[in-house]
């Protein structure tokens, strides 16, 4: 894993717009910036928007994290996730 400590210099903007990005760490803070990263994702955007992810964090923190989340994460983004790391399917909406 990459040693970046400013998450604003690899994701957009928009997807932190209620916090200042700067003030998160990548460790403590990872159950929030993990399922923002891809709340904005599609099928067409997926592997663009899951890179810097893979930069930060193992895939197991990956899948653990989305797993749990409260956020509004989509079927589809878990499926794309699912499948991109050989895991079994699992669903935030059933």
């Amino acid at each position: 894993m990459n040693a970046i400590k400013d998450i604003s210099q690899i994701f957009l903007k928009y997807l932190f717009w209620d916090v200042d990005p700067k003030n998160l760490d990548i460790q403590d803070d990872r159950d929030f910036i993990i399922p923002r990263a891809l709340i904005a994702t599609t099928a067409e955007t997926f592997v663009k928007d899951i890179q810097p992810l893979e930069q930060l964090y193992s895939k197991t923190q990956i899948v653990k994290e989305l797993q749990k989340t409260k956020e509004r994460i989509s079927n589809e983004v878990c499926k794309l996730v699912a499948r991109r790391y050989h895991v079994r399917q699992f669903l935030r909406y059933q």
